[in-house]
């Protein structure tokens, strides 16, 4: 059992990686199109679910009553006639949720993905195929129907007690198979003009897209840290689509983004931004690993001995390696070959790292938002 592994006490570190990142350089400014940052208001994608069945799988489907009943009523409608539930052999059939994504603008015919996931205790759906379902809106219309064999992008089998699973088969796609049943129509403004929206609030990108808009193509002004309000020309007021085509196409500078420190602890995997930045600090590494093995024997009466038993026997061995604690001072505004320099001296790993991160945004060195996801 290991009682405490890689212990370190990495506090000011961390500082140093923000540090340099965000005080001593100024940010670069990239062009981006107005396209890859904004989108029109009105214009959205919208959601379909649907409850549906899914056969043809090999012993692998699901026992639930609720699927009995469904595959019934399946068949009543198909013209069968099924006298109780209990007819129908489980296991073969399995209750799904189908969803998927229509995007704006589809018509009539149009085919969609759509995705199907088991509801009860089916083992896998490799190899099934979904029943014709109705796929409905928020409001209960029916928008599509999809149907199709699933593809589950691996496998999942076992044996005697031994199995092998490449992927997750409970649920699985079916590439274009739902059919849009109606037309999906946006109004694409209105007759003051049209609104573009940012796809993350900003008031610096939404001043910029404005100016940039204004002085190129169209009255704009941002009405909020995420809207544009823009006035469509009298030339374009019956060829919007044009307009729009001209407008995402314009470039501007990107704004300086908020300084950030994202951290994600199950992969270990921190992305520092270049605007976060550290103040003066020093951090103290060291390193304490407490091992404590054990190994288990039986001890055996001898062959002379009388009313002697067989007994388990635990031996534990402790042992403790400790390494000398180094201290390293980074001074404010550090650039990256220093920062490296110090990092790599002691050792320290991403795990390291989020600990230090977090104590140094606690002592108030860290100049940034730490997110933590």
């Amino acid at each position: 059992m290991v009682v405490g592994k890689n212990k370190k006490i990495l506090i000011v570190i961390a500082l140093m990686a923000i540090s340099f990142i965000c005080c001593g350089l100024k940010a670069n400014a990239y062009s981006v199109r107005i396209k890859d940052v904004t989108h029109i208001d009105g214009i959205r994608e919208n959601q379909l679910v649907g409850y549906g069945v899914v056969v043809g799988l090999p012993g692998t489907g699901d026992n639930s009553k609720s699927t009995q009943i469904t595959n019934v009523s399946l068949l009543k409608n198909l013209g069968t006639v099924v006298d109780k539930p209990d007819d129908i052999k489980k296991g073969n059939t399995a209750a799904v949720i189908v969803t998927a994504i229509v995007p704006p603008f589809v018509r009539s015919g149009d085919k969609i993905d759509v995705l199907v996931s088991s509801m009860a205790d089916a083992k896998s759906l490799e190899g099934g195929v979904l029943i014709q379902t109705q796929l409905l809106a928020p409001n209960g219309e029916v928008v599509a129907v999809a149907q199709g064999a699933i593809s589950t992008g691996g496998t999942d089998v076992s044996a005697n007690g031994s199995s092998a699973r490449t992927s997750i088969t409970t649920s699985g796609r079916i590439p274009s198979g739902g059919i849009i049943e109606r037309d999906i129509t946006s109004e694409i403004g209105d007759e003051a003009g049209l609104k573009l929206v940012l796809n993350k609030t900003d008031f610096t990108m939404a001043a910029r897209v404005a100016k940039v808009v204004t002085s190129t193509i169209a009255p704009a002004k941002a009405i909020d840290g995420s809207t544009i309000q823009i006035t469509i020309p009298d030339k374009f007021y019956d060829d919007r689509i044009s307009f729009i085509s001209i407008l995402e196409n314009l470039t501007l500078s990107t704004a300086d983004s908020v300084a950030k420190v994202v951290i994600n602890e199950r992969t270990g995997t921190i992305v520092i931004g270049n605007n976060v930045k550290l103040l003066p600090a020093a951090v103290a590494h060291g390193n304490l690993t407490v091992t404590v093995s054990t190994t288990n024997e039986v001890s055996q009466p001898t062959a002379l001995s009388s009313g002697g038993t067989t007994q388990g026997v635990s031996n534990s061995q402790i042992s403790i390696n400790k390494e000398a604690g180094r201290v390293i001072e980074m001074p404010s505004n550090a650039n990256l070959s220093d920062l490296v320099r110090a990092l790599n001296s002691i050792g320290v790993t991403p795990y390291d790292l989020i600990s230090i991160l977090q104590a140094l945004k606690e002592a108030g060195s860290l100049q940034a938002t730490l997110e933590i996801i």
